[in-house]
């Protein structure tokens, strides 16, 4: 009989998210899952790390085959802390989520969710987020889970590169039936953005961040043309950032003479 595979879960929406304890159930099905899961929400946070505060992780929950812990950091420490203090070793695969909100384009550079994943990857583990495009807390996960297993089993049989990882989106319901899996690249985006300024009862400005997400890329092999599509989409993601295309055109500039 073959072993279960361990699994370590964490998020950026915290420990009590409606999303984490969807992921929580899919993953039971499949190994033996340890939690560690920021105690409050950190979303946006990126890849950031404490560095100025001492971490904590508090148990929550023990029984046969499932652990549960809280901490007091990011998601990447949260993952630090799983793989070096709770587990002791490398998981035999690493998933972050279920992300109340979008990580596509873009997005993956802010987002804790995804942080998470590519310190997994970082770290040598094979690593997985899993975001769905409702931000609502009371979202409904349940259409999520075949997709989310299916991908997890997937990779659990054939393995990831070194040094890659997969961002996984995916679309609404909304009276559509999801068309499917589109394993495809990260659509060029931004957000213009720009900040509402407010006065404090001291008299003093404050400011706060918004902006609207603008997709820029009208082909077809997107990640956002795949969810406005109604397909859930894949994206392999490296944590190599070097453009090599350029390092020649840098090289003629007259650097490395």
């Amino acid at each position: 009989m073959n072993k279960r595979p361990l699994i370590l879960i964490t998020n950026d929406d915290g420990i009590h998210a409606l999303g984490i304890r969807t992921l929580i159930k899919v993953m039971r099905q499949i190994g033996e899952v340890v939690v560690v899961a920021p105690d409050s929400p950190m979303s946006g946070m990126g890849h950031a790390i404490t560095i100025s505060n001492p971490l904590r992780v508090n148990l929550i929950k023990k029984e046969e085959g499932y652990e549960e812990y809280s901490c007091n950091g990011t998601p990447v420490d949260a993952v630090k802390l799983g793989e070096k203090v709770v587990v002791g070793r490398k998981p035999d695969l690493l998933v972050s989520g279920i992300n109340h909100g979008s990580n596509s384009s873009i997005n993956i550079l802010y987002s804790g969710t995804m942080g998470a994943v590519i310190e997994g990857a970082i770290s040598g583990i094979p690593s997985i987020g899993f975001s769905l495009l409702d931000y609502s807390p009371e979202a409904d996960f349940s259409h999520t889970e075949e997709y989310i297993k299916k991908i997890i089993l997937k990779v659990l049989e054939n393995g990831l590169p070194e040094g890659v990882c997969l961002n996984v989106n995916i679309p609404l319901v909304n009276g559509y039936d999801i068309r499917g899996i589109k394993v495809c690249r990260q659509a060029k985006a931004a957000w213009e953005e720009d900040f509402d300024v407010h006065t404090d009862p001291h008299q003093r400005k404050f400011y706060w961040l918004h902006g609207e997400f603008k997709n820029l890329d009208d082909a077809v092999d997107t990640d956002e043309w795949a969810l406005e599509n109604h397909y859930v989409s894949v994206t392999p993601v490296k944590i190599d950032l070097t453009d090599h295309q350029s390092i020649t055109q840098l090289k003629n500039w007259g650097f490395n003479n």
